[in-house]
């Protein structure tokens, strides 16, 4: 894991002189993101300010906005006169993540199966080659990676930029856990076949089909991530006391 930078920005109120809230907004919600979303920070850790101070050029005041919306978001715990530290992995929203973007998979396939234009097909079909490649040399993050933009794509080629945002607000909550059910190749293979039956009824137009084949896709993937949780929860878990044998009770 790369260490941050370990230079003190105590005093870095000159970086932001020259740029609007507007804008180091947009340049540091984005990078915060990353780091929290690819594990570079584990959970518990204390946030380091002066060194992500440094690391993205802004004083402390941008970065503290940009933590209050880690916080809606659910990365980061914010803990008054004693700064934030990153939130634990929440297991129990798994389900209601999945269930809400569900309805959303079925909206952006109905709507993708009769706006998608021939470039945004192009693209998708670009995408889905670059995660058989993926898949092939065996590289389960690039793999996660890829299926990211490929999702979101389609969520754009739906046409309806609110519809879009939404579905990255939820792409950004589950990415957290989806290193851990990514590991198994076996699910990236049976990813990648359903992904092919969405290119199918995709390249065809045909929007029920679409639309039904991203909610399959959606249910299997919260199912593979609940049971890779599952095994990891099992893994963590303390061993209880020996049963004790008839002859000792």
């Amino acid at each position: 894991m790369e260490r941050l930078p370990t230079t003190d920005t105590s005093d870095a109120t000159g970086f932001d002189d020259e740029r609007s809230a507007a804008t180091l907004h947009d340049i540091v919600v984005p990078q915060l993101r990353a780091i929290l979303l690819d594990g570079e920070l584990p959970a518990g850790a204390r946030i380091p300010e002066a060194e992500l101070c440094a690391r993205f050029g802004v004083s402390r005041t941008p970065l503290r906005e940009a933590l209050k919306v880690m916080a809606a978001e659910g990365f980061v715990t914010l803990r008054p006169n004693r700064g934030a530290v990153v939130a634990p992995v929440d297991r129990g929203a798994l389900g209601p993540i999945f269930e809400t973007k569900g309805a959303l998979e079925r909206l952006i396939g109905l709507l993708a199966g009769e706006r998608a234009s021939d470039s945004d097909v192009a693209e998708l079909d670009a995408l889905h080659a670059a995660l058989g490649a993926a898949l092939q040399r065996d590289d389960h993050a690039a793999y996660t990676r890829l299926n990211f933009s490929f999702h979101q794509r389609l969520a754009q080629a739906a046409g309806n930029p609110v519809l879009a945002q939404s579905y990255e607000a939820l792409q950004h909550k589950i990415w957290r856990y989806r290193f851990a059910v990514n590991e198994v190749t076996d699910r990236l293979a049976e990813s990648y076949r359903e992904h092919e039956r969405i290119m199918i009824a995709l390249r065809a137009r045909t929007r029920l089909d679409l639309a039904e084949r991203l909610e399959d896709h959606n249910r299997l993937t919260g199912e593979a991530m609940a049971r890779a949780l599952a095994r990891i929860s099992a893994a963590e878990a303390p061993q209880g006391r020996r049963r004790k044998t008839k002859r000792e009770a």
